[in-house]
């Protein structure tokens, strides 16, 4: 393929990360952008210099546009997507891919009949300490894992503040999908038994209708089990919005990763401290880095390489699997088979 012309849907602050990638690329060109607040359309399309577009279903009527990156929120995922195949689109959609399993089948679908590229955006993929932790466990280097404790948890500013549709999804649907992903990945084996328990209390009091937390096990085909905690009420005055660890127990050894607190870089000033962001997404150079923007821009490679992306749509399925699973456990008590 030649220069690949593409679209973002959904500009915010993610989106507008994915316009930023898409407008440096060599070989890319951003296009257009579309989004439901102009004023933030606008301000995107015209930095990046590209065309504003209102509505998303003009941006997929472009010719001169090969693929498109789904920035919105969760719950209007399949329709944007089934709709951009439906226009001979490649998508880059935003994790998670949709919230139930049969629209998840059903954007799969659409890209088989499309014959395009679909990639979910599960970026933890590209984390360097996933990355060689994933290295490690392949090569056997501690064994055959035995336990997995994960930990991404976020601010209450996230769910109360940042999201204005945080209550038609949930901390398991926004960061509880790269934990999950995160994991299956590294371990490299199918969930069996999914057990979670949840609680509604500070959040639904401050009038947000989502759960504060999921504390979730997974059972693995090959024996191991990992607990997952997922969590959207961290208190506001932690030095970072995520806090993210995870540990692998091996029977031959141990892997534990800090991507968060890590103490890299510590800023304290007179009014705050904090452990500045050295891993996703940083600024250098005007050039926004990390490996964060590592999955956007793999995307873009696989389209002018014409090769299939390393994160497909059977990914993001096993992920949503999982999920609903999940919720299904803790509102029954029950263990949920998979």
């Amino acid at each position: 393929m030649g220069e690949v012309g593409l679209g973002v849907i959904g500009v915010g602050t993610w989106g507008e990360m994915h316009a930023r990638i898409y407008g440096s690329f060599p070989g890319a060109r951003l296009v257009a952008v579309s989004d439901l607040d102009e004023v933030r359309g606008r301000a995107v399309a015209d930095r990046e210099g590209a065309a504003y577009l209102g509505d998303y279903r003009e941006l997929l009527a472009r010719a001169d546009i090969d693929a498109v990156s789904v920035v919105t929120p969760d719950h209007t995922h399949t329709g944007i997507a089934t709709d951009a195949f439906a226009a001979g689109k490649h998508v880059l959609l935003e994790k998670p891919m949709a919230q139930t399993v049969e629209e998840c089948e059903q954007i799969i679908a659409a890209a088989e009949r499309a014959g395009k590229h679909l990639m979910v955006d599960f970026h933890n993929r590209w984390n360097p300490p996933f990355y060689k932790a994933k290295r490690a466990i392949s090569e056997g280097q501690i064994g055959t894992p035995q336990m997995v404790s994960y930990r991404l948890n976020d601010q209450m500013w996230v769910p109360t503040d940042m999201l204005k549709w945080s209550a038609r999804s949930s901390v398991l649907w926004f960061i509880g999908s790269h934990s999950i992903d995160t994991v299956m990945w590294m371990l490299d084996d199918d969930p069996v038994k999914v057990y979670s328990v949840a609680r509604s209390r500070v959040l639904r009091a401050k009038g947000v209708d989502t759960p504060d937390f999921y504390q979730t096990t997974i059972e693995f085909r090959g024996g191991a089990v990992a607990t997952i905690e997922s969590c959207w009420i961290v208190p506001n005055n932690t030095p970072n919005i995520i806090d993210l660890k995870c540990e692998v127990i091996g029977d031959e050894g141990a892997l534990y990763m800090d991507c968060s607190h890590h103490r890299v870089l510590q800023k304290y000033t007179a009014t705050e401290a904090s452990y500045p962001d050295v891993l996703v997404s940083p600024e250098i150079y005007g050039e926004v880095k990390g490996f964060a923007t590592e999955s956007i821009r793999h995307f873009v490679r696989c389209l002018i390489d014409g090769r299939e992306p390393m994160v497909t749509g059977k990914d993001g399925l096993r992920v949503t699997r999982v999920i609903c699973a999940a919720i299904e456990s803790a509102r029954t008590g029950l263990p949920v088979s998979l």
